[in-house]
């Protein structure tokens, strides 16, 4: 697994890391056998990041890493996020209820200080206040946490991030149908010397290449009840694409594939050719998932004719369709 620095941490992180959502039973239903399966299968895959927040499943994804993280010697790199909690979101936000929530996040990863915590896209017109920034900084001085990030919905929400100077990461939506990216935001993130978390690569499963039309999600799974943006932003689920166009373009997509590579590979190694991201964190819900993601690391890198292919792809099929804005 080759790794990348986290922007100004001074940590290496791997290229590809674990999503941690579906812990917290927010996919369907996982015994915490199986949830510390995931967690080792990605340790053994050289996986040493993993993205988590307070909010999966009320706590318990958390819960499932601290009583893993018990278990192993070589403790991996974790980042939580905190902004999500009905005590916060969407206009209760205090400093010192988010320091609340933070000390509870320690509590159930079973750690003195967190790794790294991100604003969980708090709504704008809070995020554009900036109080939030200056309490996150105010925390690492005072040891809650080591760095401090944002996962953000929008581009223009992370160009504001950036101008916090002690910002050490931005988690955005970046994948083959979401490349607006590319134009600005990568570079400017680059040039302050901020990582970026790639979050949804796969599109919510889209890019996995094994869906289609006829899949029945179980209730509790947000490709089911968010499939619409009728809980949260659009953008979540399926990338802001409604699901029957997005199996439509993944059809097209797929037969501009190279042959013997399956297609979460191909779009996690998009992905990677992309210098200023950091890591790509991909959810997964058995160990296979977690091994097949983790050997995009080691593809080589796409050429530079299927990268224009890719950009005209997306240009002329897939941003029309997106909702939510990008």
């Amino acid at each position: 697994m080759n790794k990348r620095l986290l922007g100004n941490t001074g940590f290496e992180v791997s290229e590809i890391g674990l999503g941690c959502w579906q812990l917290g039973d927010d996919f369907g239903k996982l015994s915490d056998q199986q949830a510390s399966r995931i967690l080792s299968a990605a340790l053994d895959s050289g996986i040493n990041f993993f993205d988590t927040a307070d909010v999966y499943g009320g706590g318990l994804s958390e819960r499932r890493i601290g009583n893993w993280l018990k278990t192993v010697p070589n403790k991996p790199f974790v980042v939580t996020k905190v902004g999500r909690d009905g005590q916060l979101f969407p206009d209760g936000y205090s400093k010192e209820k988010v320091r609340c929530n933070i000390e509870g996040s320690i509590a159930r990863l079973g750690v003195e200080a967190l790794d790294l915590v991100q604003l969980h896209c708090v709504p704008p017109d809070v995020l554009f206040a900036g109080e939030l920034l200056g309490w996150m900084e105010d925390f690492q001085q005072q040891g809650l946490i080591k760095a401090f990030g944002a996962s953000v919905e929008m581009i223009d929400e992370a160009m504001f991030c950036l101008q916090h100077t002690k910002l050490a990461s931005l988690q955005i939506i970046f994948n083959v149908f979401r490349q607006d990216a590319l134009e600005t935001l990568l570079p400017a993130a680059a040039a302050s010397d901020t990582g970026i978390i790639v979050r949804l690569p796969l599109a919510s499963g889209l890019l996995s290449g094994k869906m289609s039309k006829d899949r029945v999600f179980e209730d509790g799974d947000h490709r089911n009840y968010n499939r619409d943006g009728d809980m949260f932003h659009v953008g979540e689920t399926f990338n802001g694409l409604p699901f029957e166009q997005g199996i439509d373009l993944v059809e097209e997509l797929t037969a501009r594939l190279p042959p013997g590579v399956e297609l979460s590979q191909w779009a996690l190694r998009w992905v990677l050719d992309q210098p200023q991201v950091t890591t790509v964190i991909a959810g997964a819900s058995r160990p296979e998932q977690v091994q097949s993601n983790a050997s995009a690391s080691d593809m080589p890198a796409l050429d530079a004719a299927l990268h224009q292919e890719l950009a005209e792809f997306y240009r002329d099929k897939v941003k029309q369709h997106i909702r939510g804005g990008v």
